[in-house]
Parts: structure tokens; C-alpha cells; sequence
């Protein structure tokens, strides 16, 4: 017998010397709001059928863990992979992005993708999924793999594995069907119930349970519309480039051509820049405030700062204000149900005074314009005032910038807003996605250790709850913006590697947030390792490596 101890309910027993989890979980008793998918074990994660030798320490995830989430997105697309196979033969699925609470995927090779094709599908997955087909896993010789793989039609799958020079790679088997998928997977296809898949643009979108209720599918896929333009484009940009994945990213790097990639890949920023510039200018005799927001790390001081050149070309007068000196003072700042300060809330701003001194602005009158001392939690006025003089535009930046709360008293046809976000552009394969999370993560990792001494853990442990403000405070209003810009790069993960790797290896295992750490390492292993030196000091990068020409 081996002793366990199960963090779920603070409790140790005793299991049979190689008993899986899903045998653990019964031992356990423990009981969870919504089906059980996988557990950290000593904190690394694991699937239900994975086996106990030795004593280990097991907390069991569900749905509403990002994990949990992630085990059963990757399990429901490998079903959805399989319905494509069986009902389209020559169909090609390519999984494209996330979206609404789900993901956008195409099929080539089949014609037009109407609604009664992608009916068939979502009857076939109902099928498998009611049929209770188990998810097998085999770690075999990675050259097998990689023949396997270009035997059914895998290739970017087997030309990354081939430039990772791993010893072993897993492959997932459903009935036959065989793929691999970059997350531990369900037991089985029965835990698969709560899902949907619709026609959507050229596509199909493949809904998720929700957040809140995971036993319902959220159908909030028209809130994003603008946000699908947007990566669309991008995907298309990527495709003439020959790199939509990272197999092929990879070939660029070990050709030693990546300065090339490096220098289009800044060119396009430059373009989307001056083209947003050129907006504005069209509408030069109403916007006197541009208002740009976007989630964290996504590149917004440095957009602020590229985009006050583009419009300086154009003979504005840029004038840069940030929301974080106008947070309430400290006595007044709004508390979360556990006491601690909601700085993420909207609500911790002062929005009476933003909206007065924005309105003298318009009316032509000076302001005086408040300095905020983090360090003693107080607002400060330091003489500094701005004048509303010709041809000056004032650029707003800040995480609330596009909340129609935070100027509900500014003329509407005085403002212009911009949401800055990094989209990722390139896929891992054809079924595995980048998450745009996972690269502002990175991003964040990187820059807090340059810029703040964190280390990684300290970033780590405080990212569901930055991701929780994004949810709440700035993701609801992204489509309000009159122009989105895609702060992402191709290269961007093979140069933060290099800075990423060693902060992430740190995480010790007896941390809560190793488990994220080995995941981003994995993820990290897929990406050959790019040199920084090409990048102008003018750079989003530079925001979160160092190096660059703008005072942050």
C-alpha cells in the first residue's frame, strides 16, 4: 500500500501500489461541483489513468481550473478531429484560434463548409462521444512518431518533433485514430458531453461549457466579430510568409534567415501604426482624446509611444496621459470579498475627476493633472498642467481606457479607441494552438524579472488573477474599439526563450505553481532559440527585454 495525500480534502490514504487516479479519486471521497478530468500529482499534471508507485501528493481539477479546461478543450478536438476523418475522408482540419469561448477551425479540401456539413460532424462527435471511447496515450521512439505521423498525414507534427530532438513522444489513440495533442487528455469520450459546433464565417466554431456553469454552452460568439477580422488577416499574413507553424518557423531559424523575419515582422507594426495615425488624422477636426486599452503585457506603453511619432509625422502634438495616476486614494480604493484591494476594478479610479479634467480640456482649459505615489497610496500635484493648444491630441492609456463607464461624460465624437492586444499569429500545429495568454505570460515573466526583480513564481501566482480582471474589466469591451492592433511578433517566442527558460526552471516542485512553470519549459522546448541583436530599439519587445529607446 502507498500513502497519499489528497490536498483536496486534507486527507491521507492508503492505495494500492500501482492504482490510477481515477481508482485514487475513489479512494479519496473527495467530491467536486463538476466531473473530475485530471490532478496535479506532486504538482505536475497528470491524466486519470496515470498510475502511483510511490507516495505522491494529488489535487484533483475540474472545469474550473485552467487545466481542467485545457484537458478537456484538447480531448473535445481530438473527438472533433476524428468526426472530420470519418464523415470528410479527405477533409483537412485546421484548428485556427481561440474565439467566444471556443475555437474557429477549417476543413480544405471538402468545398464550401455550410451548416449541413458541419451538422454531420457535430452528430458524428455526439456518437463518439455517447459510445464512451477511452483516450490512450503511448510514449514511443520519437523517429516511430515522427513516421507515424507522416503516415496519416501529420506533417507538421512530424517535422517540429524531428527539430526537438526529444528521445520520446507521446501519441494519442482514439479507435484508431491517431494524434497528439500537447495536454493530458480525459479518461474517456463520455466526459465530452457539454460542447457545440456551429457554422461560423467560412468555418466552424467549437463552443466550450461555460466558465461560470460548465453543465451549458456559452453562445456569446457575436461579441467578437471585430476580433475575428483581426486575426483572420493576420493568419493570412503569416500564410504568404510560409510560417504558420512552428516547424516552419523553426526551418527559418536553423537556416539562420530569422533577421529577415525579424525585419518584416517590424515593418508590419510600422504599417499598422501609420495606418491607424491615418484614421485619426481623417477625423482630426472632432478627436481631441485617443483612448487605448488592452490586457496585461500587451505591448500598450509601447504603442502609446510609436503611435505619438506616427502622429507627430502628421503634425499632431501628442500628449500622453495614464489612468494609473488617476486610482482613488488608498482609504477609497474598492476591496475584493477577501478583504484585499481591487485594483483591477474600474471602480478604484477616480472617474469623477478623469471626467472633469478631460471636459476642461475640450472646453480649452488648463489642467493640472494628478501624479500618482504608489508608494504612499495618495494622488499628488506636482504643478505639471496641460494645455489644450492647437493641433494637440491627448492619447489615454490604460487597462479601462475603452469601459464606456470611464468617460460616460465625453463627447463621443471626441474620441477615437484603440485595443492593443498580443493575437498570436502561429500555431504549434495544425490541432495545436498558441495561446495569446500563454504569450503575454511569457512576455510578463520576462519583463517583471527585468523591470521588478519578480521572480517567476511571484509572476506565476499572481496570473489567474490578472487573467480574472481581463475577464471582467477588459476583454466585455474590446470590440468598442474603432481599430485594433495586433501586438504580437512571429519570432517574439524564440527570442523570449532564451530569457524565459532559466527564470522557469527555477520554480521549485513543492511550489503550487510548478505545474504552470513545466508546462510554459514544454512549450518553450517546441521553439528553436532566436538572437535578440536584430531587434530595433523601437520594438514592443524591447518594452519587455530591455534595450529600448522609449522611457518606460
Amino acid at each position: 500500500m502507498i500513502e497519499i495525500i489528497c490536498k483536496n480534502n486534507n486527507s491521507k490514504i492508503l492505495v494500492p501500489f500501482g492504482s490510477t487516479l481515477s481508482e485514487v479519486e475513489k479512494f479519496s471521497g473527495v467530491k467536486t461541483d463538476f466531473p473530475i478530468l485530471g490532478a496535479y500529482v506532486n504538482n505536475k499534471v497528470q491524466n486519470l489513468s496515470y498510475k502511483i508507485f510511490m507516495p505522491k501528493t494529488v489535487e484533483f481539477i475540474d472545469l474550473t481550473n485552467s487545466n481542467g479546461r485545457r484537458i478537456y478543450a484538447m480531448s473535445l478536438m481530438f473527438v472533433m478531429y476524428k468526426a472530420v476523418k470519418e464523415v470528410f475522408p479527405k477533409g483537412d482540419l485546421n484548428i485556427h484560434h481561440s474565439m467566444s469561448n471556443g475555437y474557429y477551425s477549417e476543413i480544405n479540401d471538402i468545398g464550401e463548409l455550410g451548416k449541413n456539413k458541419v451538422q454531420l460532424i457535430k452528430e458524428r462527435m455526439q456518437e463518439i462521444i455517447e459510445k464512451d471511447i477511452p483516450f490512450i496515450t503511448k510514449n514511443i521512439p520519437t523517429q516511430e512518431a515522427v513516421d507515424i505521423f507522416r503516415r496519416v498525414g501529420l506533417e507538421p507534427k512530424a517535422s517540429l518533433v524531428e527539430t526537438t530532438h526529444r528521445l520520446f513522444v507521446d501519441l494519442d489513440y482514439l479507435d484508431g485514430t491517431i494524434n497528439h495533442f500537447y495536454s493530458p487528455l480525459v479518461p474517456s469520450t463520455s466526459f465530452l458531453k457539454v460542447f457545440d459546433l456551429i457554422q461560423y464565417d467560412k468555418g466552424m466554431l467549437l463552443l466550450m461549457p461555460d466558465k461560470i456553469n460548465p453543465y451549458e454552452v456559452s453562445h456569446n460568439r457575436d461579441k467578437q466579430g471585430k476580433m475575428f477580422t483581426v486575426f483572420k488577416e493576420y493568419e493570412d499574413w503569416i500564410r504568404i510568409l510560409g510560417t504558420p507553424y512552428v516547424s516552419e518557423l523553426n526551418k527559418v531559424v536553423l537556416a539562420n534567415e530569422y533577421t529577415k523575419l525579424i525585419q518584416v515582422s517590424e515593418a508590419l507594426h510600422e504599417k499598422r501604426y501609420s495606418q491607424i495615425a491615418d484614421q485619426i488624422n481623417k477625423l482630426k477636426n472632432e478627436i481631441k482624446f485617443v483612448f487605448l486599452a488592452g490586457p496585461s503585457s500587451s505591448g500598450k506603453t509601447t504603442s502609446c509611444r510609436r503611435l505619438s511619432t506616427q502622429l507627430s509625422v502628421l503634425g499632431f502634438r501628442p500628449i500622453q496621459i495614464s489612468l494609473d495616476d488617476y486610482f482613488l486614494d488608498r482609504e477609497f480604493t474598492p476591496k475584493k470579498p477577501n478583504g484585499d484591494y481591487d485594483f483591477e476594478s474600474i471602480d478604484a479610479l477616480d472617474i469623477e475627476l478623469f471626467n472633469k479634467q478631460m471636459n476642461d480640456l475640450l472646453n480649452d482649459r488648463e489642467v493640472c493633472i494628478p501624479r500618482f505615489n504608489f508608494k504612499t497610496g495618495q494622488k499628488t500635484y506636482n504643478g505639471i498642467t496641460i494645455k489644450p493648444e492647437e493641433n494637440v491630441i491627448f492619447i489615454i492609456e490604460g487597462i479601462h481606457a475603452l469601459n464606456p463607464k470611464l468617460s460616460e461624460k465625453i463627447d463621443k465624437k471626441s474620441k477615437y479607441n484603440i485595443f492593443v492586444s498580443a493575437l498570436t499569429q502561429i500555431s504549434i500545429d495544425k490541432h495545436n494552438l498558441i495561446s495569446s495568454s500563454d504569450n503575454r505570460l511569457i512576455r510578463r515573466i520576462v519583463r517583471d524579472h527585468n523591470y521588478r526583480g519578480y521572480s517567476a513564481v511571484d509572476t506565476l501566482s499572481r496570473w489567474q488573477s490578472v487573467r480574472s480582471g481581463e475577464e471582467e474589466y477588459i476583454f466585455p469591451y474590446q470590440e468598442n474599439a474603432d481599430s485594433i492592433f495586433n501586438s504580437s511578433l512571429l519570432y517574439e517566442i524564440g527570442v523570449l526563450k532564451t530569457y524565459a527558460k532559466p527564470l522557469l526552471s527555477e520554480v521549485p516542485q513543492n511550489d503550487v505553481t510548478y505545474a504552470e512553470a513545466k508546462r510554459l519549459l514544454r512549450f518553450l522546448s517546441n521553439f528553436q532559440t532566436i538572437d535578440d541583436k536584430s531587434i530595433p530599439p523601437t520594438s514592443i519587445m524591447r518594452e519587455f527585454l530591455g534595450g529600448s529607446s522609449f522611457d518606460y
